[in-house]
């Protein structure tokens, strides 16, 4: 029993050490000043891999997302404007490329709609607490004479 614990440690062991040795490949890339430097990063922070869908430009390690975040490195050291960059993105890779969509008629869903669902969920526990406490003075307003009567069709019903 220990030798095939020993075997199975030694295995797990080996496996953990192949797969965090897995390098990824990384960007170097020249800027023109500190601050493109900042500014590219920050953009490509900003900005989702249109192949990944859930990562950044950063995050991603796929070929579309190196290409994505080297056309950004050079836009900024070209002296383009965020706006101008974000805009070049949206118009080749649509708006899916913004974590921020825009306040636009198409994309008032995204930004009204969880403020619409809390509006909603108040309302109806609005409703709820006010039938709880409908239903509990209706309750408290029973006489003496249909509570005994309550009290009889009850017990009737038990046996």
């Amino acid at each position: 029993m220990k030798a095939i614990f020993a075997v199975v440690s030694a295995l797990l062991l080996s496996v953990a050490l192949m797969t965090s040795a897995v390098a990824t490949p990384v960007d170097t890339y020249e800027f023109k000043s500190v601050d493109n430097q900042k500014r590219a990063l920050d953009l490509a922070h900003s900005l989702r891999c249109p192949q990944c869908q859930n990562q950044n430009l950063i995050d991603s390690n796929s070929p579309v997302a190196q290409d994505l975040r080297l056309e950004v490195y050079q836009m900024v050291d070209a002296g383009k404007a965020d706006a101008e960059i974000i805009e070049f993105m949206t118009s080749r890779y649509g708006e899916f490329v913004l974590y921020k969509p825009k306040m636009e008629a198409k994309t008032y869903v995204l930004w009204l709609g969880p403020i619409g669902l809390l509006l909603i969920g108040l309302m109806i526990g609005f409703v709820f607490v006010r039938k709880q406490r409908i239903s509990n003075v209706v309750e408290q307003d029973i006489s003496a004479e249909d509570q005994a009567e309550l009290d009889k069709l009850l017990k009737r019903d038990g046996k």
